[in-house]
């Protein structure tokens, strides 16, 4: 069984973590599945709008896709989410993203 079917059989079985989620996603994202990965990311984000760590690697999969107005909009929100949880690391991470493709 290939990683990515692991992580699904992952999820199958605990639905309501996100961890396995995030290692789909980001598997996707290794192996250049960059549509398949931003579906991932979304899931997510929608499901598991605390799990600080989607956000840096959402809105870089966005980029990636040429979405850079979503990818800001993704930083922005983690920004806000990472601040809400105390994540000063994730914050700063997440701002350095944001500034970087943002006119300032």
């Amino acid at each position: 069984m290939d990683r990515i079917e692991t992580f699904k059989t992952f999820i199958t079985r605990s639905p309501a973590d996100p961890f396995p989620r995030y290692g789909l996603a980001m598997e996707y994202k290794g192996a250049q599945r960059l549509a398949d990965a931003w579906t991932a990311f979304e899931e997510l984000l929608t499901q598991f709008p605390d799990y600080v760590p989607t956000y840096l690697m959402a809105g870089g999969t966005l980029l990636a896709l040429g979405r850079s107005d979503e990818a800001a909009e993704v930083f922005r929100k983690g920004i806000e989410v990472s601040g809400r949880r105390g994540d000063a690391h994730a914050r700063k991470e997440l701002e350095t993203a944001l500034a970087e493709i943002t006119p300032g």
